[in-house]
């Protein structure tokens, strides 16, 4: 029996998800949607496929069943293909983790790798296209110490393009507020690093939260820059509460503007900044960097749309009609359409 035949798949799934992930992507929301996804695989190999971890190996895991798994999500379980595609690139990753580690899988990923995922349809997710709106929704919280905190969420939010996951990440030493221009540190996925600059309107924000929130003992560098108290104690910020904060103002200045997207999340704020630059023109390259994107791709195709008044102009641009004088495509000489096709 060779080597690849004899490598029990769940054998490094511990490693995977404990080792390799945390030191890929800090990112526990990510890894636990990661140990989800093979937990759910794990599920079908044992129920469906009447396998036992301990004797289901990698050369068991071929183009055919990782295919089968993905049809049975869609038919059996109806999953949203979202989700599905996710499932699939998750047992992918971990493939290409495992062939990494040892050469004798490498045929074993190229195989599974061919299974195609599944089409998405292309949805444009809605922004805040009212700047009127937008001001109203950036200024709704209250003239308080948490209005405070969460006006100048709000804002970050926009003004850096930040993701929530990011925000709650930072610690006071990843703010430098005293350079010529003030700017984050923001770590993002993958644990890349990018700079973004703090707009002079924000800075007073920040300023006047920290006053509130930080006392002189608590402005250490790794001192939490959004928390929270528990049972006497401080936390870093939850992302659902983070939502909820969101949700709050939308549904405030909804009775107002009714038009305003049903959905409103901290992502929004990135959409609604990064659309609006791309309509100001700003360089697609520029925008991609700032939002910390890997390819500019992604950018295009979830950033890169014009209003519908750009839209107009384009069309009106190109609305002039031109009339032709009208000429004889055929000549009525039945020779010479002969020789026009060739013939005699």
């Amino acid at each position: 029996m060779r080597k690849k035949d004899r490598i029990l798949f769940f054998s490094l799934t511990r490693d995977f998800l404990e080792i390799y992930l945390p030191q890929d992507t800090p990112s526990e929301k990510t890894i636990k949607t990661y140990r989800d996804a093979l937990t759910v695989f794990r599920r079908y190999i044992n129920d469906e496929k009447g396998y036992s971890i301990k004797n289901f190996t990698f050369a068991q895991c071929t183009f055919d069943l990782v295919l089968d798994y993905r049809n049975w999500l869609v038919d059996i379980e109806k999953k949203q293909r979202s989700i599905v595609n996710n499932r699939i690139s998750v047992i992918k990753a971990y493939i290409r983790y495992a062939a990494a580690k040892d050469i004798t899988l490498q045929q074993i990923y190229l195989n599974v790798s061919d299974v195609p995922f599944l089409r998405l349809p292309k949805k444009v997710q809605p922004i805040i296209e009212d700047t009127e709106m937008l001001k109203a929704l950036l200024d709704s919280p209250p003239n308080t110490k948490t209005g405070c905190r969460d006006t100048m969420i709000l804002s970050l939010l926009y003004d850096t393009m930040i993701r929530a996951e990011e925000l709650l990440r930072l610690d006071i030493g990843d703010l430098i507020l005293n350079s010529v221009t003030p700017y984050l540190m923001i770590h993002g996925k993958g644990n890349k690093e990018r700079i973004a600059p703090i707009s002079r309107e924000v800075l007073p924000l920040i300023n006047a939260y920290m006053q509130e929130y930080h006392e002189i003992d608590q402005t250490e560098v790794l001192t939490p820059f959004i928390y929270t108290f528990q049972y006497g104690e401080m936390h870093r910020m939850s992302e659902r509460n983070l939502e909820r904060i969101v949700k709050k103002y939308a549904d405030i200045i909804r009775k107002t503007y009714p038009e305003l997207p049903k959905s409103i999340s901290p992502h929004t704020f990135r959409r609604t900044r990064g659309t609006g630059l791309y309509r100001d023109g700003v360089a697609i390259e520029a925008i991609a960097t700032i939002m910390g994107h890997a390819s500019i791709q992604t950018t295009k195709d979830h950033y890169a749309f014009p209003s519908l008044e750009q839209k107009r102009d384009a069309i009106e641009k190109g609305s002039g009609f031109v009339v032709l004088k009208e000429e004889k495509e055929w000549p009525d000489n039945e020779d010479e359409l002969a020789k026009l096709c060739g013939i005699r």
